[in-house]
């Protein structure tokens, strides 16, 4: 048996993402097959606990919108023309103590974008510029969340798919190893939608973090904690 959590956004006025740790049973190997044998274990235990109907958000989603909606996949284009998805943006915006940001990275598949050897040789992140405008790292998602819900936001055919769903998973996310989440990304999102935020939000980052503050605060404190069982 092993954990993973749920995503499930909150619609009680509040805009944030319950994060609820299911245990069920895992399917070692890489194939594919597994990670649907994984997904499926990870839902049938949620359900038999109140969660139902789930989304995975990732490349291995047996539904095609899951697999649209992992940021791998899911683009916009710019006003200049550019097609980025969610991770090439995000790769390509990166500001180190050495060089980037690699804005050709945003005209890479998601894959060489994220393998590209100057992100792990340029020294530390320090922010990130997205089209001459600064996000820095704290909140820890924010610029993640920001470029992620902001491309959603454009797919009016994901956009209206993912308010079906009552919660979210990513089978390959571990809060021990990596800090952003498609699948808490999407919660986040339907949060928003269902307390008729969103417009707002996406207004502008002040706006937005003016929104999500006390969400990133509890999110914060979540991930300190996280830290200290390293």
């Amino acid at each position: 048996m092993t954990e993973r959590i749920v995503y499930i956004p909150r619609t009680d006025g509040k805009v944030g993402v319950i994060e609820k740790s299911v245990s069920f049973q895992w399917f070692s190997g890489f194939a594919v097959s597994q990670k649907q044998k994984c997904i499926q274990s990870l839902h049938e235990s949620a359900k038999k606990v109140g969660i139902f109907p789930l989304l995975e958000i990732s490349s291995k989603s047996m539904k095609k919108e899951g697999v649209e909606l992992s940021a791998f996949n899911l683009s916009f284009k710019t006003s200049n023309g550019l097609h980025l998805t969610v991770e090439t943006a995000f790769q390509g915006s990166k500001v180190f103590e050495l060089g980037g940001p690699y804005t050709d990275l945003y005209t890479k598949s998601s894959i060489e974008a994220k393998k590209d050897e100057r992100l792990k040789k340029s020294g530390k992140l320090k922010r990130f510029r997205f089209f001459n405008e600064d996000f820095f790292l704290q909140p820890r998602t924010f610029f993640y969340d920001w470029i992620y819900i902001n491309t959603l936001r454009k797919n009016e055919t994901l956009y209206k798919k993912v308010l079906n769903y009552m919660a979210f998973t990513d089978i390959e996310f571990n809060p021990l190893k990596s800090i952003n989440c498609q699948a808490y990304s999407v919660a986040l999102f339907v949060s928003l939608v269902k307390n008729n935020l969103l417009e707002k939000a996406i207004k502008n980052k002040d706006s937005f973090l003016e929104i999500v503050k006390q969400e990133y605060e509890r999110k914060d404190c979540t991930l300190s904690h996280l830290n200290t069982l390293l």
